[in-house]
Order: C-alpha cells, then sequence, then structure tokens
C-alpha cells in the first residue's frame, strides 16, 4: 500500500513542475531519489559497524573509482561532440589529425578552449600536481567525441 506524504518545495521549482507535469512521473523520481539516497546512507553506516576487511575496501573503492572516471569519460566525450559540431572544418580538421592527445591542451590554437572547459568542468579540483586519471579520462571522452562526429559525417562533406 502506498502513503501519501506532503512536501515543501521552493516557488519556482513548484512552477517548474506545472510546467513539466504531463512529462515526469514525479512520484515515482522521487521515490527514485529517496529510496538511493537511503542505500547510500545504509551502506556507509554497514560499512563502519563491520569489521574493516581491506579487500573489500579496496574492491568497493575501486568500482566506485571506475564509476567516477566514467562519469568524466562521458563528460568529456559530451564536450568533445558539443565542440565538433560548431568547429570549423580546418580546426575539426587539426584536431582529428594531431598526434599527441593530451598536448592539444596546451596547443596555442586551443589553450584558451581548454583552460576555460578545464575549468568549467572542475578538472583541477582533486589534482594538486599534474594530470591525474580523470584529466585523462575526460580528454580520451573528448577526443572520442569528436571523432565519433568527424566519423558520422566526412563521407558526407
Amino acid at each position: 500500500m502506498a502513503q501519501k506524504i506532503t512536501l515543501s518545495i521552493p516557488d519556482l521549482l513548484h512552477k517548474k513542475l506545472k510546467e513539466w507535469k504531463d512529462s515526469f512521473n514525479f512520484s515515482k523520481m522521487f521515490q527514485e531519489a529517496v529510496t538511493d539516497a537511503i542505500q547510500k546512507k545504509e551502506e556507509f553506516q554497514k560499512r563502519f559497524s563491520e569489521d574493516f576487511d581491506m579487500s573489500e575496501i579496496i574492491k568497493r573503492l575501486r568500482q566506485e573509482k571506475m564509476i567516477w572516471e566514467k562519469q568524466f569519460l562521458k563528460s568529456g566525450k559530451n564536450e568533445g561532440m558539443k565542440w565538433a559540431r560548431s568547429a570549423n572544418y580546418e580546426d575539426l580538421l587539426y584536431v582529428v589529425n594531431f598526434k599527441d592527445t593530451y598536448k592539444l591542451t596546451n596547443d596555442a590554437k586551443f589553450k584558451d578552449y581548454f583552460d576555460k572547459i578545464h575549468n568549467t568542468n572542475e578538472l583541477g579540483k582533486y589534482a594538486s600536481d599534474g594530470a591525474v586519471d580523470h584529466e585523462l579520462m575526460f580528454m580520451d571522452g573528448w577526443f572520442c567525441g569528436v571523432n565519433e562526429f568527424w566519423t558520422q559525417i566526412k563521407e558526407q562533406i
């Protein structure tokens, strides 16, 4: 049996809910979000109540790292696709044929652009010296997005 509850939300969110009420199942979205939040809390508490098993902790952290890196890969791919859709032909060819992937971020032609997306996507947030995994994953995703776009359109040009 389902139970009803009452929530308070800001006026702006309420306005948006009314605009989109036919497009979403807000009850289901709320249930999923709350279930996920409770599950995370319970898992966190369980970790502290159990004896510490280092192999399990390492396994869990590896999984979390993989998920975290995939988020940066996906974000980079989206950014690369976005850039490729608006790039001029010469710049697109330049990037597609660029040999040393990670050095493109310091290339004079693109340094300002990469500095901007580096800040926008908070890629320096976790790094103290040099590139770390998430930055490399973002760039791998970025190049993947550009190359995927190029593959889709190159025969049509």
